[in-house]
């Protein structure tokens, strides 16, 4: 097992690297670790049964709080409410890890081999739940953190860093300005660096086993798309490379939002090179990530999706507040909006002749609704205020015009 360059092919010792020595590029893990299953029921309930696909050595290191095998259910109603579609919805509902989101994947996996690296702390650059699955997983293994977000993070997301007991670092501007704050104070306290874009390997791997459980819940049978809320991209190799892994493929759909989108920029242009994106503006704020400074990123997610035969598609934000309520209403399902947007872009590509009728889509969910609920408390909601509950008739006339209502 080692690292290799997914540029130049560079091949690097197991070690807290997070670029390739000769060129700078992406590195990824090369090899499996061959671990046995652990004996704790526990981690036999989450990702780590699959152990021996990962690169944690010696099982006493795994630091887990039963993050993966996230539930995925067909949405019937959702199916139905898109005119013209005759295929099946499947939603991976990644809301359903430890503290809300995907993230916990990452962050379990590379927390986990950090400290068999010898690592004595973390740190995170975030947009939120990267911070959040971080603050919750360091205080799990009893290590410090500290998280560095954009000051104009969500209030959840803030709170629930704050929770654990990180060192929580406010920085005015774009999440660009947090990474380069984060890979400077993790060089200088010699801290791993688990921000979770391409930047840390042993954390992106974990990601192969979303696109290996995907193809268990489809029984084996491999969908035609996969829509994947992309900010660097780390989720889009994870769902290719668990495919991969099964002997399936998929068209991969990187889905960003119209005000940041890098990597739908080069892909419309026929570019094969991703350029930073300016200030994002965007109440998907799992996904602003304009990528200065590291674009590269950006050009692999890029090559990944083309080699799929995929895309990658912007959506604005009134069609995120759409695939919200959808998601909520329709299935139950309650998102935030860079979780709803594969939903979102899955209704733009229906109407733009991208997706065929009969074709079966699994979503990504990747971020739970509470990260945000700002985004739906400006939504219009069926709530009124009662002032006499003693006159039942009162209150059920009120309710029955209500319920007339149509969304």
């Amino acid at each position: 097992m080692h690292l290799r360059c997914v540029d130049c092919g560079e091949r690097h010792p197991p070690a807290l690297l997070y670029a390739c020595a000769r060129c700078g590029g992406v590195l990824e893990v090369a090899g499996e670790s061959g671990l046995a299953a652990p004996a704790d029921p526990s981690l036999r309930d989450s990702m780590w049964r699959d152990a021996a696909r990962l690169g944690v050595l010696e099982a006493r290191h795994i630091v887990s709080m039963g993050e993966g095998q996230t539930p995925m259910r067909r949405a019937p109603r959702l199916e139905a409410a898109l005119p013209g579609f005759r295929g099946e919805i499947w939603l991976k509902d990644e809301t359903r890890n430890p503290s809300g989101s995907f993230k916990d994947r990452l962050v379990s996996a590379g927390l986990s081999k950090a400290l068999e690296l010898g690592a004595r702390g973390v740190v995170c650059a975030s947009s939120g739940n990267a911070g959040a699955s971080t603050a919750a997983y360091a205080a799990r293994a009893g290590v410090p953190a500290v998280i560095v977000v954009p000051a104009h993070t969500p209030a959840g997301k803030v709170t629930q860093i704050a929770a654990h007991g990180a060192v929580l670092l406010l920085v005015e501007g774009h999440y660009s300005r947090s990474y380069d704050l984060a890979r400077g104070l993790a060089e200088r306290h010699g801290f791993a660096n688990l921000t979770t874009t391409f930047l840390n390997p042993w954390a992106v791997d974990a990601l192969k086993l979303a696109g290996l459980e995907i193809m268990e819940r489809l029984g084996g049978v491999a969908p035609d798309a996969v829509l994947v809320p992309t900010g660097s991209g780390p989720l889009v190799k994870g769902v290719a490379q668990g495919l991969g892994l099964a002997g399936a493929a998929a068209r991969l759909v990187a889905v960003q939002a119209a005000g940041c989108a890098p990597i739908v920029r080069a892909f419309e242009a026929g570019e094969a090179a991703v350029t930073a994106w300016d200030m994002p503006r965007t109440i998907a704020s799992g996904i602003s990530d304009p990528l200065i400074g590291y674009e590269r990123d950006g050009t692999y997610t890029l090559r990944l999706v083309r080699n799929s035969g995929g895309l990658a598609v912007a959506v604005e934000d009134d069609a995120l507040r759409r695939a919200m309520r959808d998601l909520a209403r329709l299935e139950g399902v309650y998102a935030e909006p860079t979780g709803a947007s594969p939903v979102a872009a899955l209704r733009q590509m229906l109407a733009a002749g991208q997706l065929a009728p009969e074709a079966r889509v699994v979503c990504m969910i990747t971020g739970h609704g509470f990260k945000d609920g700002a985004a739906f408390a400006e939504m219009p909601a069926r709530t009124h205020r009662v002032a006499d509950p003693e006159d039942l008739a009162a209150v059920a006339r009120l309710c029955d015009h209500a319920l007339a209502e149509k969304d």
